[in-house]
């Protein structure tokens, strides 16, 4: 297999990192050189982020903070900077999942999605593109979702939050590429997560954190604007994305019997 490549002297920003996938990317990333900012409102498991990376080639520094919160996301970007001066890739993983059915619609649950999911993504992003616009350079990877996609039964808060981030890293990539800043797009299936361990419902190609991670870090080194993963169901997912809505629908009924 490929050797993973080395983050050595990179400074590198991942939100949602107490857990899931954020946890596992942040200690590779650390286990492969680089400088990890992990951000988060839980202070325990970030501490116990950065101790679990004591030994490791790189290092971890919890900065905590609840990125629905633009102050809060501002104070760290600023004492990120204040201390690195740069950030060479920011992961913005941070996200949340009710599951809304639409006979149990609430505009609570979308709210909920968007001020995470959406602007908790957007209040970072306030921070990063003029300090990676700025310095010429910088990645800045979105993860929303193969939900983002097309609608799917019981996710209407959740895919429209995904679909939502979707077409801004598309429209962000036009944008910021002329100016040295790369945009990635990562969509992921089913990861093990505690996220996911209270879905009650069939998850197909169900895969664990720690091949995510590495599917995520590997796509952050490559030339491909979306990291897509696991490959089948990606591909799946992607057919379904160009399905006309008759058939379209036809597929989502079955789904939700």
């Amino acid at each position: 297999m490929k050797k993973l490549p080395s983050l050595k002297n990179k400074v590198i920003w991942i939100t949602g990192a107490s857990q899931g996938i954020g946890r596992q990317l942040a200690l590779m990333m650390a286990r492969q050189g680089g400088t990890v900012i992990a951000t988060a409102r839980s202070f325990g498991n970030l501490d116990r982020l950065q101790n679990e990376a004591l030994d490791l080639e790189g290092v971890i520094i919890p900065l905590p903070a609840d990125v629905t919160r633009q102050d809060e996301v501002t104070r760290v970007a600023e004492e990120i900077m204040s201390r690195f001066g740069q950030v060479d890739i920011a992961v913005l993983n941070a996200g949340t999942f009710i599951k809304t059915a639409g006979v149990d619609f609430r505009s609570t649950h979308m709210r909920q999605h968007f001020e995470l999911n959406v602007m908790g993504v957007c209040h970072c992003l306030d921070a990063l593109i003029p300090m990676m616009v700025n310095q010429q350079s910088g990645t800045l990877a979105i993860n929303a979702s193969l939900a983002g996609y097309r609608g799917l039964p019981a996710a209407a808060a959740y895919g429209a939050s995904k679909a939502a981030l979707i077409n801004m890293a598309e429209s962000l990539y036009t944008d910021l590429k002329p100016k040295g800043v790369d945009i990635k797009l990562i969509n992921p299936g089913f990861v093990k997560t505690p996220l996911t361990d209270k879905n009650t419902f069939e998850m197909p190609f169900l895969m664990d954190a720690e091949p995510a991670a590495e599917a995520i870090l590997r796509g952050l080194n490559g030339k491909h604007f979306e990291i897509r993963f696991p490959k089948v169901f990606g591909m799946m997912m992607g057919m379904l994305r160009i399905l006309p809505y008759r058939a379209y629908f036809g597929v989502t009924g079955r789904l939700n019997q």
